[in-house]
């Protein structure tokens, strides 16, 4: 029978693992005002709202798409890095409920657990350090450490690789709150995909994008791999 333990657990960090209090709209405001798009304007809003449909997705993806050319997008993303960055040291972040716990608990049952995101390497060590978590999971990875953002299977997959905590992509279980972390769980083989509301997609998005489990947030997530397991025997 098909070993079916998932000892691999690949969890996003914003709007997952991580409150951010919509740092991302305010640092996208700031970066978007600095390439000339007026804050109020139809532009901004548009543009705006093309950011939250996109929570999820590499963040230099979303400014290629909204700025065109790569020096702009390149612009705007040093400019939204810096602006949360800022926000970040200034104490706007915090664990969300139960996910430390979550995690301490996967661990403590002897799986691995990577932390992913769709922001820099920068911002995700200012994450880090602000919540102190660089010695908390086993391994963090960024878009550039893998080669692809999500919607891409690329960082689950370079889990995977860099770990070597599972001999089958069947044995991962991916946890993320938008479209983007369910089709990246999906796409790299994962065997439980599942979302979690407590950032920017609700229940019906997350299950159209193929999230086999839908929780009110990842602290339900142990008890999840657990049924799954028991399932599974």
């Amino acid at each position: 029978m098909t070993n079916q333990h998932l000892d691999l657990v690949v969890l996003d960090m914003a709007g997952t693992t991580v409150a951010d209090g919509g740092l991302v709209e305010q640092a996208f405001g700031k970066a978007a005002e600095r390439l000339g798009v007026e804050p109020g304007s139809a532009d901004h809003a548009e543009k705006l709202q093309y950011v939250r449909d996109t929570m999820g997705e590499s963040k230099i993806t979303v400014f290629r798409a909204l700025f065109g050319d790569e020096e702009k997008a390149q612009l705007a993303n040093v400019s939204f890095e810096q602006a949360y960055g800022e926000l970040v040291d200034g104490g706007r972040i915090a664990p969300l409920p139960g996910a430390e716990e979550a995690i301490g608990r996967l661990k403590s049952e002897g799986r691995t657990v990577v932390l992913t995101t769709g922001f820099a390497r920068t911002t995700q060590d200012a994450i880090l350090t602000a919540l102190g978590w660089h010695d908390l999971v086993d391994l963090t990875l960024c878009p550039a450490d893998a080669g692809r953002g999500r919607p891409y299977p690329d960082m689950v997959l370079a889990a995977f690789l860099r770990t070597g905590a599972v001999d089958g992509v069947h044995r991962i279980a991916v946890a993320g709150d938008t479209a983007y972390d369910m089709l990246s769980g999906v796409r790299s083989g994962a065997g439980l995909v599942a979302g979690v509301l407590t950032g920017a997609h609700d229940e019906p998005t997350l299950k159209d994008a193929g999230a086999t489990h839908v929780l009110p947030s990842v602290a339900q997530l142990p008890d999840a791999i657990a049924a799954f397991e028991a399932m599974a025997r």
